[in-house]
């Protein structure tokens, strides 16, 4: 086998694992373009010293505990990316100010299709699905990192303990601990509410409340936005750190700061495991239609519970491949 081939087939072999490291990065980072740096580092890493792998473990094990590593020195720093619900109280619609904060602050939306490798597991699938979700992710947010990594392996990934005490050089007795206080953490904030009821894939119900949901916010009718909207939803603007909970502060923003945004156009597009639709508002000035939010809604008993807009859109929409406007649509 020539040098050549042999690069090609360990360049293939490494590229087999992008997406799930990517999920794991992210899960582990909270954000999409720093687990996409993280992964290509891990792999930089794996393919300058492959020499040495020397197949004591799996390749997918020896990448996993490359990867660890790699986020485990990102998050050194101590930065938690967050929502805005997990920063501030929510602020009454006649206080409603747009106060940024830095990128680097908060939880980062991740096309479903960079961190869910394809897979024949029905179940498997919906473990992926949910372990990527707004609410989940912020969860993982609030652990130590070693406890995120010992739960995302474990919880999500399914390795056994053995596997994750050798992966991170420690003993199966302090990754059982670690887990059993991962899951406390998880399990108070689930008892607060956090959360979403999404099928996969989404059943008639949630399918129809999507066509209603859609309808309503391109015709900008807050009657019809209104009846979507449970009693406790919240809506969220990052790079903004104000958010708004309940349906009359949500619709009464969306006539008054938002009121630019009627006659938009939503495009469905697939995120976090969750309902999300590209937001391109009107362009008074070029015509046409241009980007303006990625919307990740979150959904429970027949009605909306989030509305997630990400509002960078100049990061956001190359990394979901949209297109950077729409042409006004023929009469």
């Amino acid at each position: 086998m020539t040098n050549g081939t042999a690069t090609t087939e360990l360049d293939s072999a490494l590229e087999k694992h992008r997406t799930e490291l990517t999920g794991y990065c992210y899960r582990m980072l909270g954000s999409s373009f720093e687990a996409e740096d993280a992964v290509q580092d891990t792999l930089v890493r794996a393919w300058r010293s492959y020499e040495k792998f020397e197949g004591r473990s799996s390749l997918r094990s020896w990448l996993y505990r490359i990867a660890t590593n790699v986020c485990l020195d990102m998050l050194s720093a101590g930065n938690k990316r967050a929502r805005p619900m997990d920063l501030t109280e929510a602020t009454p619609l006649a206080r409603a100010a747009l106060s940024p904060r830095p990128d680097h602050t908060w939880l980062e939306p991740m096309p479903d299709a960079r961190v869910l490798p394809s897979t024949a597991d029905p179940a498997e699938a919906a473990v992926a699905k949910e372990s990527v979700r707004l609410a989940f992710m912020a969860a993982l947010q609030q652990l130590p990192p070693k406890q995120r990594a010992v739960l995302i392996l474990r919880e999500v990934l399914a390795w056994r303990a053995s596997e994750v005490a050798e992966l991170l050089g420690t003993s199966v007795a302090s990754v059982n601990s670690a887990l059993q206080r991962a899951r406390a953490t998880l399990a108070e904030r689930a008892d607060r509410g956090d959360g979403a009821a999404v099928s996969d894939p989404l059943d008639e119900e949630q399918q129809k409340l999507l066509e209603r949901y859609v309808a309503a916010f391109e015709g900008y009718d807050m009657t019809a936005l209104t009846a979507l909207l449970h009693e406790d939803a919240v809506m969220t603007m990052p790079p903004f750190d104000l958010w708004l909970a309940g349906p009359a502060d949500i619709t009464g923003f969306m006539t008054t700061l938002g009121a630019a945004c009627a006659g938009s156009r939503l495009r469905r597009v697939e995120a976090n495991g969750l309902p999300a639709f590209a937001h391109y508002k009107p362009d008074p000035e070029a015509g046409g239609f241009a980007p303006w939010a990625v919307q990740v809604l979150e959904i429970s008993d027949g009605r909306i519970t989030g509305f997630h807009c990400f509002l960078d859109t100049k990061r956001w929409f190359p990394l979901f491949d949209l297109p950077l406007r729409l042409e006004a649509e023929a009469d």
